[in-house]
């Protein structure tokens, strides 16, 4: 006849077997398994502690409920685990954002200052061959800056007649605007004018003053954001009496 003491001698001896299988359990519970090694650790565990407390009843009233506690420490830790990852991810997003911003800046700041200055000879319109590739690839820029306009200015040094200069001026402008074209810019966004010697700065017979004002400039020109106060000027003036007469 087995005796409730026996019982509780078999019940002991099993309950430290489990507590050893679920130390060993525990040290392992990683990778894939993870899940199920915890659930099983928490069974073991139940199973252990209830056999102690109450027996075989107990037992089985203890493995349901470790089972619970292992499945929810593993939830726990995979819900951390993604929390992290999420983390990181919105992190790196928003540093990525924050690089294409500076980016972005950089290059429009570096549209804004697009141009270029060709030089001539005394009395020539001609554009020199080591100019005409910088200005094709500036025609195939500003044609890809939407609304962006190139303004182009001839320019002739103080000597000879002020009409003459005016003329010389104009057709060194047309020449670089053609070429301007050829690299892809339209003729209708080309601002071109004409100076003549109207802005020498140079004195009398300084012929290397004279060399920097025959020359034409190119300039990248972008239309200005509209603002809420120039935005309200210009709905003023067209409320104005008599606007659009």
């Amino acid at each position: 006849m087995i005796t409730r003491k026996s019982t509780r001698t078999a019940t002991g001896l099993a309950v430290a077997a489990c507590l050893g299988v679920t130390s060993a359990w525990a040290g392992t519970a990683a990778g894939p398994d993870s899940n199920a090694k915890a659930e099983d650790v928490g069974i073991v565990t139940g199973l252990a502690v209830g056999a102690a407390a109450g027996g075989p009843v107990g037992a089985l009233i203890g493995a349901a409920a470790g089972g619970l506690m292992g499945d929810r420490y593993h939830r726990q830790r995979e819900t951390a685990k993604e929390l992290r990852a999420s983390v990181t991810e919105l992190n790196g997003s928003l540093a990525e954002s924050r690089s294409y911003g500076a980016q972005l800046e950089r290059t429009v700041a570096a549209i804004d200052a697009v141009g270029m200055d060709v030089s001539f000879r005394t009395d020539d319109a001609s554009i020199k061959v080591e100019d005409l590739g910088p200005l094709l690839k500036l025609g195939a820029l500003a044609a890809a800056v939407p609304e962006a306009k190139l303004r182009v200015a001839g320019f002739a040094d103080p000597r000879g007649a002020a009409d003459y200069n005016d003329a010389l001026s104009q057709r060194r402008a047309e020449a670089v605007a053609a070429a301007l074209v050829c690299g892809g810019m339209t003729r209708e966004r080309l601002i071109i004018e004409a100076h003549g010697a109207s802005e020498s700065a140079s004195e009398a017979g300084d012929l290397d003053g004279y060399a920097l004002e025959r020359r034409v400039t190119v300039r990248l020109e972008r239309p200005l954001a509209a603002t809420p106060a120039s935005a309200a000027a210009a709905g003023a003036a067209a409320d104005a009496p008599g606007a659009g007469q």
